[in-house]
């Protein structure tokens, strides 16, 4: 559990979150625009981007107090602070993001060593090989895959990052079974390692890409998790990744959410009143599902193997999302997305948010799976 002041860390970040609002449309317009981005120095972009100790010399303070951003729930509050002004940027940042969170869990210490101290440099990307494109992040299915020799063959597609990063993690078949999956620490710069970015309607600044691996080699010390057991490591490092970052992005949903909301309300001079009713209606709605966010990301930081709550939370912030962010665009004016283009790259926005950790249905299935286990009781109503 956090001991970081959440309200104090939101206020601390408010002010880098209209900054990344002043330059939203111009990032989503040319993703090449967030080096100026970085270049302006109003993202810190290396203190949020949950480094151990011993990493940078220079920590987010909040009120004197060093936060390193390590825990699930002080994720979330930054994801939802900065979402406000812009979530693409936010996903789209250097730093260890997704890939982080699985060496935390699978690495030893000198494999952790190696990621975090090539990763404090500035502008490093890093970039999470899982999806695949006719498997999608089905990890039991998995197609990529160690082959003989030691060599990475396969192709992974709409990875965050992937074309920028010089080093990343990729999720592989190393044998049949269950068992057969492994996660490798892949330094870019290797021979065979060809990436791409592709175009995409939203989320640009994250540049999603496809990577394909024509005989990467690999050495021993790049497998993750190799002190571990075998039912230790793999698949289980990709549950428990995914239960971790599920609530970041339902928090991400939530910061799109609301700064749709605050938009109409201030384009708008006044509101009859079956509107404010509704704007009303969606304010309970967005308080109730930030609720759940951080108490999915409590449960998270508690048990990482407990996917329950953090596929709850993240189905409803995107419930959520979907709803209101369209309901507020036709309340705005005949047009608004055109005349908006804010408020149009929130709508193209959430869909990509979505993508990014399980889609709604999938949220649900993982429900459905903990209720017919007879684990899911507390959320049953969500």
């Amino acid at each position: 559990m956090t001991t970081v002041d959440l309200l104090a860390l939101r206020d601390h970040l408010r002010p880098v979150a209209v900054a990344l609002r002043e330059r939203a449309l111009a990032v989503d317009a040319d993703p090449g625009a967030l080096h100026a981005l970085l270049d302006s120095g109003v993202l810190p972009y290396r203190q949020l981007g949950g480094f151990p100790p011993g990493y940078l010399d220079d920590p987010l303070r909040v009120r004197g107090v060093p936060v390193l951003v390590r825990t699930c729930v002080e994720r979330a509050v930054v994801a939802e602070t900065l979402a406000w002004g812009d979530a693409s940027v936010v996903v789209g940042a250097p730093g260890p993001s997704m890939s982080g969170v699985v060496v935390d869990d699978l690495a030893d210490d000198e494999q952790r060593d190696r990621f975090y101290r090539h990763v404090a440099q500035p502008r490093t990307w890093t970039f999470f090989g899982l999806t695949e494109p006719d498997r999608g992040s089905d990890a039991a299915a998995l197609e990529t895959a160690v082959v003989a020799g030691g060599v990475l063959r396969g192709h992974k597609k709409y990875v965050g990052n992937v074309a920028r990063a010089s080093l990343g993690v990729v999720f592989a078949r190393h044998r049949p079974g269950p068992l057969g999956v492994g996660v490798y620490l892949v330094d870019t710069a290797r021979p065979g390692f060809d990436a791409a970015p592709l175009v995409t309607t939203g989320m640009r600044a994250v540049q999603l890409g496809e990577v394909r691996f024509r005989d990467v080699p690999l050495r021993p010390e790049d497998t993750l998790g190799r002190h571990l057991s075998p039912s230790r490591r793999g698949l289980l490092g990709a549950v428990r990744t995914f239960n971790r970052l599920r609530p970041v992005v339902a928090a991400l949903a939530v910061g799109v959410t609301q700064a749709a909301l605050d938009y109409v309300r201030a384009e708008r001079s006044s509101f009859r009143a079956d509107e404010r009713r509704l704007l009303e209606t969606i304010d309970g709605r967005l308080h109730a599902a930030r609720a759940l966010v951080l108490q999915a990301a409590r449960g998270a930081d508690a048990d990482p193997a407990d996917g329950k709550l953090p596929a709850a939370a993240t189905a409803t912030a995107l419930f959520v999302a979907v709803e209101v962010t369209s309901e507020v665009t036709a309340r705005l004016c005949h047009g608004a997305r055109w005349e908006h283009p804010y408020l149009d790259k929130l709508v193209r926005d959430v869909p990509g948010l979505e993508m990014m950790e399980g889609t709604r249905t999938v949220q649900r299935l993982t429900l459905a799976q903990g209720w017919l286990q007879g684990r899911a009781r507390h959320v049953e109503h969500v």
